[in-house]
């Protein structure tokens, strides 16, 4: 449409607007409109509905347009809210847990004769070839080689390297791991040994000895490291191979060693070193 037409179709327009609002205005005047009014209305009320019909729409979407703007704005405050006590939460549900293995801890601590050191699990063995862990603390808090390591549970184990800050736990579950035990029903007496994470077993019980599945496994105090009566795990296969002197004893640890976050260290000194160094 060239440029003179659009203006033609715009002065039309104005126009019937102009006479269409003449008629409306004599509506006070005439009980009913005469043939030339008539035909007034007829050609300029349909412009007149595309007109109100197109801005109402335009009205329309340019209110939905903000209303949508302002949905997601108040969208996007919600869902940071959200996260925001999400986070809180987790945050809370963590301190739960910690608060609750603290308090176990600090009760398992109660029935131990000795002093102790709290302290946090911060890693395990690298090279994968020791069943170990590292903790926060070392001789600065008077922590020594061979000092036994416990939970809430039970054993954890012993340390077998300290520096000034850190110190290294080798677990009960390793292999090269050897704990003097005894069944705390009958007091037969056997040496736990490391399997798996799960799994140790008890070593050099005879076969004429009163062992049964279920039975608690605790430190017998025989060795020079760990006190007496700790608790270690629990008796869950029992087997009498014809060929074997002792029998074949599979005892479940106490301790989760996978979930191991915090522990304590008994300050009970090896006598052994103590003696040494007495000489020197």
């Amino acid at each position: 449409m060239t440029p003179g037409r659009i203006k033609t179709f715009w002065i039309w327009i104005v126009f019937l607007f102009i006479a269409l609002f003449l008629v409306s205005s004599n509506l006070g005047k005439h009980r009913s409109w005469n043939p030339a009014e008539q035909l007034l209305v007829e050609v300029a009320a349909p412009i007149q509905e595309l007109s109100y019909k197109t801005v109402k729409s335009v009205e329309g979407i340019w209110l939905k347009y903000f209303a949508l703007v302002n949905l997601r704005s108040q969208n996007v405050k919600l869902l940071n809210e959200i996260n925001k006590l999400r986070m809180e939460n987790d945050r809370y549900r963590e301190l739960v847990s910690t608060n609750k293995r603290l308090r176990e801890l600090l009760q398992f601590k109660k029935k131990i004769h000795w002093p102790v050191v709290a302290a946090q699990v911060i890693g395990r063995d690298p090279s994968g070839w020791f069943e170990s862990i590292i903790i926060d603390k070392g001789k600065s808090s008077g922590l020594k080689v061979n000092m036994p390591v416990v939970n809430s549970r039970g054993v954890v184990g012993r340390l077998v390297s300290v520096s000034p800050n850190y110190a290294k736990a080798l677990l009960i579950v390793d292999q090269n791991s050897a704990v003097d035990c005894l069944i705390q029903r009958s007091r037969e007496k056997g040496i736990l040994k490391g399997l798996s994470l799960k799994l140790c077993e008890l070593d050099y019980v005879v076969k004429r000895s009163d062992v049964r599945v279920g039975d608690r496994v605790v430190t017998s105090g025989m060795g020079r490291i760990f006190p007496k009566g700790l608790p270690v795990g629990e008796v869950t296969e029992i087997a009498d191979i014809s060929w074997k002197l002792f029998k074949d004893i599979k005892v479940k640890p106490l301790v989760d060693f996978a979930k191991l976050e915090e522990v304590l260290v008994i300050l009970k000194e090896d006598p052994l070193l103590s003696q040494a160094k007495k000489k020197e």
